[in-house]
This record gives C-alpha cells, sequence and structure tokens, in this order.
C-alpha cells in the first residue's frame, strides 16, 4: 500500500501518518527502487490501534507508552488514569455550568461589570440605582476587581461585609450623598476645600469591619495607582485622604 492507501483503509489523513513518522509512533518502511514507500499489514494495525488509542483521549506520548513492546504502562493502567482525569474534568465542568446557572438565574440579571459572584451580583442589584453616579460606576469596577483578586477568605469578607453596610436603607443613602460629593469634584482642583469634605464623608460611610480589606492594600502600589490615574485629581486626592483618615482613626 501507498501512503494515500494506508490513509483511506485506516480512516486517517496522509498528514497524520507522517507526523505519526515524525514522532516515532509508526514505523516507516524503506523505500523501493522506484522511490515509493510500501506499507503492509502491520502498518495499517499499528495505525488503527494509534487512531482508536487516540480517539479514545490518549495523548501521543501516552499511546507510545502502550505500544512500546518492553517497558512503560500497560493499556490497562493508561486507560485507569484516563478515566480518572476525565472524571476529574467531568466534576469541573459540573462545576462550572452550576456557577453559570446561578449567574443566569440571578435576580435582576447579570450586571455590567460581570461576571461576578452570584452574592456580589446580588448587592449589585440591590444598588443599581447608584449606577447613575459615574464614581458609584467606577466603585463597582473596583469592587468586581477586587473580588477577583483577593484570596478567597478576604473576598468573601469583602462582599458580606459589603452587603451587612448597603443592606441598610440608612447606608445606602449615605453612600448617594458621598458619590454626588465625588462626583461634584470632576473638575475640581486637589486643594479645593471641597476635597476635604469628601473625604470625611467617604471615611464615615466605611464601617471598621470593611476596613480590613481596604487597609491591606498598598496605598502607593501599582492597583491604586491605577485607580488614581482613572479618576480627576480632585477625585484621587479625596481618595488618599479617605485612606489616610481610616488608617489614622483605626490603629
Amino acid at each position: 500500500m501507498r501512503i494515500g492507501e494506508l490513509a483511506d483503509v485506516v480512516g486517517v489523513t496522509t498528514r497524520a501518518v507522517r507526523h505519526y513518522h515524525h514522532v516515532g509512533l509508526l514505523p516507516e518502511p524503506e523505500r523501493r527502487a522506484n522511490g515509493y514507500r510500501e506499507y503492509g499489514l502491520r502498518h495499517a494495525v499499528v495505525l488503527a490501534r494509534i487512531r482508536r488509542l487516540t480517539e479514545l483521549g490518549l495523548g501521543l506520548a501516552e499511546v507510545r507508552d502502550v505500544l512500546a513492546d518492553d517497558a512503560g504502562k500497560d493499556l490497562v493502567e493508561v486507560l485507569t488514569e484516563l478515566d480518572e482525569d476525565l472524571a476529574r474534568q467531568e466534576e469541573a465542568v459540573r462545576e462550572r455550568r452550576g456557577r453559570l446557572r446561578a449567574l443566569l438565574e440571578a435576580e435582576g440579571g447579570l450586571p455590567a461589570e460581570g461576571p461576578v459572584s452570584p452574592e456580589l451580583a446580588a448587592l449589585f442589584a440591590g444598588t443599581a440605582h447608584l449606577s447613575d453616579s459615574p464614581m458609584a460606576a467606577k466603585d463597582r469596577e473596583i469592587i468586581a476587581f477586587l473580588e477577583t483578586a483577593m484570596p478567597d477568605e478576604a473576598r468573601q469578607q469583602l462582599v458580606s461585609s459589603l452587603g451587612a453596610v448597603l443592606g441598610r436603607p440608612e447606608a445606602v443613602a449615605r453612600a448617594n450623598e458621598v458619590y454626588a460629593r465625588l462626583d461634584a469634584l470632576a473638575d475640581a482642583e486637589p486643594d479645593d476645600p471641597r476635597v476635604a469634605e469628601a473625604a470625611r464623608a467617604l471615611a464615615d460611610c466605611i464601617p471598621p469591619e470593611l476596613f480590613p480589606e481596604i487597609g491591606d492594600l498598598d496605598h502607593d502600589g501599582g492597583v491604586l495607582r491605577a485607580f488614581y490615574e482613572d479618576l480627576a485629581p480632585a477625585q484621587a486626592e479625596a481618595i488618599r485622604r479617605t485612606l489616610r483618615i481610616l488608617t489614622e482613626e483605626r490603629r
């Protein structure tokens, strides 16, 4: 058989046959006097086995182990490992689908900052009216970022603390007032008297249980520096003053 005939018989491409030659899975016959390689039944048997093994999901290195005449893993061992790996993948897929289902079925739908955790999505849905404020929209983006970047325990504490705070109507009203103060600084200078007022009001809005998560941030680090650069100068100064107030008052 020529290479095209071999490929057709086994149901693979000639490119696949050449690749199996290249990686050492399929013996390559010598060329005959006419310049062509002639494949025999043994080549077809081995190639068919390679196809069956790869269709089961084995990688080429695992196929090599199975085909090896001497040491290496036998077929039962390789297939057992493959079955265990597929079981882990199956569990991971079920978990991901569960998370997707929770997001799609969340009350209020997906937030603009999504996907986020169902808990944070519910929190955003309950404070959707605050997104009318440009500063509130930036705040939501930062909260979504922090939920992704923080370790699990810190992330859960952050969302829990935010939920406890914004679950109270009076706290939401105060947050609305603070966002309005910060929005008003969009065209102000950093030394504007309103900067100090906004910083004080914002510091008063942040409860002690939430500050430890904020306080863990490097006040001069890349994350906050990037956040400041995304704000107007007076707004960035108000945030810096807020963090200084919280650091000094809650030591």
